[in-house]
């Protein structure tokens, strides 16, 4: 069987098992048949309004049933949906809108005719499977349009994502990774178990009632569930799980190694790889304990190390700015609305990530270039103190940034997300014993909000920005 329309598959999948459910979410399950009728009816209501092949459909809508009808409805026509978060600031949302340039903006409260028909419509295959938001780390909105369409191929179903019986999404579908987790779980056969925002106690009890055997988390949904009371842990069970993927950021050694520990090495695996699909590593349980702290080697594309500032490449072993290069040559996977590709003269890509490769070609993973923070002429990699700050008990999440300083350009300066009131020296103490001397914390900002968003992502420039406003520097 060759590649067919999102929009073919599921007429398929609807035909063989109109009863099978597609996704649940809350309780409430929409079955293959239904989604086939609803996302008919909410097509032929944005063909009213002007929405035709190749356009885009901006989607302000909260994880949910709705936002996967109007996904699916907008492939039904060939147009190209655009997810955004429900909870954008009017300015930053008005900034993302303005660069996709929507045919039509989808927002919550849009309810198609009841009385449009459900029969299904001609076949049309869109350009591309989706156009996603990305500030990375300039906070500059723009767009990342993959160049693959919105098309499945039943006999090549994804590595990561293809689950057997259940696939648990955790995160929000304006995200890269839970948008292919719900759509390849449901492509490939399976249902998909939506969660409109993510808790860690809920997640175990999904993974239980549903039976879960695939589901992605970032390490700071890992680092929750972990929190949780052993006892809770251990009376659910999880047996049913086959895959539980991390990524999205660094994952700390010891929360990885954990993971492993109670879930087993043949169930964990990490995986790195920027949207824009230029290049990536997996690597799985078993491989990651010969060697920790690794995302894994190479599965696509090609990956090197070289200099921040002058471009050589790097030994193994040292620190530097990653660069790839897709199988299909510069420019093969995507392209940006927005912004520029930050591409080399010999077609190598970087998105500001940095690491290193061992010996045997094993990935490892730094922090961000923008992130980095330079204290007396060292290099501080935020992510690296925020895992050992995150290794404490009390400490529920942190945020490290750096805040100029008149002796050694930057001081570290830690916000720590904690439940109750912790001692700042203390916690100092606690990096102290962990790392060297420079790398520990200056000063310790307690706070009680959340510092990451539902996708587990921090805005260290935003936070330092906050922290530099009206003192003059």
């Amino acid at each position: 069987m060759t590649a067919v329309s999102f929009g073919e598959r599921l007429r398929q999948l609807a035909a063989e098992e109109p009863d099978a459910p597609a996704f649940v979410c809350e309780g409430e399950a929409l079955t293959r048949g239904a989604l086939e009728a609803a996302s008919n009816r909410a097509a032929r209501a944005l063909a009213a309004e002007g929405v035709a092949e190749g356009d885009r459909v901006t989607l302000l809508l909260p994880n949910g049933l709705e936002l996967l009808v109007a996904m699916m409805a907008a492939w039904k026509l060939g147009a190209v949906p655009n997810p955004l978060s429900a909870r954008l600031p009017e300015p930053e949302r008005a900034a993302i809108v303005g660069q996709a340039q929507p045919r039509f903006v989808v927002a919550d409260g849009w309810r198609p005719d009841a009385a449009l028909a459900d029969a299904p419509l001609p076949d049309r295959t869109p350009p591309h499977e989706r156009a996603l938001a990305s500030g990375g780390s300039t906070g500059r909105p723009k767009l990342i349009i993959p160049s693959n369409p919105g098309a499945y191929d039943p006999e090549r179903p994804s590595r990561l994502f293809h689950a057997e019986r259940a696939a648990l999404v955790t995160g929000p579908l304006h995200h890269a990774v839970p948008f292919s987790a719900a759509w390849q779980a449901l492509f490939g056969g399976a249902r998909a178990v939506i969660m409109r925002r993510f808790d860690a106690s809920e997640c175990l009890r999904l993974v239980e009632a549903h039976r879960i055997d695939r589901m992605c988390l970032v390490p700071t949904m890992m680092l929750r569930i972990w929190r949780l009371p052993e006892e809770e842990r251990r009376a659910r069970d999880l047996s049913s799980l086959r895959f539980v993927m991390t990524g999205g950021a660094p994952c700390p050694a010891w929360l990885m190694r954990a993971w492993i520990e109670w879930l087993g090495p043949d169930v964990m695996h990490e995986a790195f790889g920027p949207s824009e699909r230029i290049g990536g590593t997996v690597i799985d349980g078993r491989e990651w304990l010969e060697h920790p702290g690794s995302v894994g080697r190479v599965t696509h594309g090609a990956v090197r190390i070289r200099h921040p500032d002058t471009g050589a490449d790097l030994p193994a072993g040292e620190v530097g700015e990653i660069w790839m290069l897709p199988a299909g040559g510069p420019g093969s996977t995507y392209r940006y609305v927005g912004a520029n590709a930050r591409r080399a003269a010999d077609g190598w890509e970087s998105v500001g990530d940095m690491g290193r490769l061992d010996d045997d070609g094993y990935l490892y993973l730094a922090d961000r270039r923008a992130d980095m923070i330079l204290v007396g002429g060292r290099n501080v990699y935020p992510a690296e103190v925020e895992a050992v700050l995150e290794s404490h008990a009390a400490v529920r999440s942190a945020a490290v940034i750096g805040l100029p300083d008149e002796d050694l350009g930057s001081r570290i300066h830690a916000i720590v997300e904690v439940a109750e009131p912790l001692d700042g020296e203390m916690l100092r103490d606690h990096v102290a014993a962990r790392l060297v001397s420079w790398k520990v914390p200056r000063s310790v900002e307690m706070v009680g909000e959340p510092l990451r968003d539902d996708a587990g992502k921090l805005r260290r420039s935003a936070l330092r920005d906050a922290r530099l406003e009206g003192t003059g520097c």
